[in-house]
C-alpha cells in the first residue's frame, strides 16, 4: 500500500542515462506549484525533443523549486550504476534545496530503488508516466544530460554522441570499434570493456 504523503512539500525525482554507454548520470528533482499546473507532463521518453524542451522550460519558469545533479563516469566506474544514480538523486534534491530554500518533506522517486534522503522516500514503478513531478524530473534529467551529450559531441565528433546520447546503438559501437573508447566512455560496461579487450 502506498505511502500517504505528509503534509508539506512533496518533490517528484528521476534519472537519466543508466543505459548509455557514456557520459554522467543525470538525476533531477521538481517540487511542482498545484496553482501553476503543466499540460502534457510525461515520461521523458514518451515525448519529442522539441516537447521535452518546451516542457523543460516552462517547468523550471513555473515550478516551486527544481534541481538537477549528476554522478560522473569515474563515480559510475567506482561505485556502480545504480548506486551512482541514486547519489545523483541526492545531489538533486540537495540542489533543490539549496537554490530554492524549500526543504521537501517526502519524495516521490520513478522505480524501486531508495535514494537516502533527508525526508521520507516512496518509490513508485512506472513513476515517470504516473505522477506529474516525477514526470516533470524526467524531462528535467533528459533533457540536461541530452544537452551534455551534444557538449561531449563538440569534443568527440567521431562517436555521433550527439545522435544517440551515448546510448548502445549500431552506430555508436561502430565507432566504439573503430576509434576505441574516449575518456568518458564507461569502461565497465561490456560492451566497451570487450571492445577494449578483444
Amino acid at each position: 500500500m502506498p505511502l500517504q504523503p505528509p503534509e508539506g512539500l512533496v518533490c517528484g525525482v528521476d534519472e537519466a542515462g543508466r543505459g548509455p554507454l557514456a557520459g554522467p548520470v543525470v538525476a533531477a528533482a521538481v517540487i511542482l506549484d498545484p496553482a501553476r499546473p503543466i499540460a502534457g507532463l510525461n515520461d521523458s521518453k514518451k515525448l519529442s525533443a522539441r516537447r521535452r524542451e518546451a516542457l523543460a522550460e516552462e517547468i523550471r519558469a513555473t515550478a516551486l523549486a527544481w534541481g538537477v545533479a549528476e554522478a560522473s563516469v569515474e563515480e559510475i566506474e567506482r561505485m556502480n550504476i545504480l548506486q551512482a544514480s541514486l547519489l545523483a538523486m541526492q545531489r538533486a534534491v540537495a540542489v533543490l534545496t539549496g537554490r530554492h530554500g524549500l526543504a521537501p518533506v517526502h519524495a516521490l522517486v520513478d522505480g524501486n530503488q531508495c535514494p537516502r534522503l533527508p525526508c521520507t522516500v516512496e518509490t513508485i514503478v512506472g513513476g515517470d508516466g504516473k505522477v506529474a513531478s516525477i514526470a516533470a524530473a524526467s524531462i528535467l534529467a533528459k533533457t540536461t544530460r541530452d544537452e551534455g551529450m551534444r557538449q561531449l559531441h563538440a569534443a568527440y565528433p567521431q562517436y555521433g554522441f550527439d545522435r544517440h546520447m551515448g546510448y548502445p546503438t549500431a552506430l555508436h559501437l561502430k565507432a566504439l570499434a573503430d576509434h576505441g573508447a574516449c575518456p568518458y566512455h564507461r569502461r565497465s560496461f561490456a560492451p566497451v570493456a570487450r571492445l577494449m579487450f578483444r
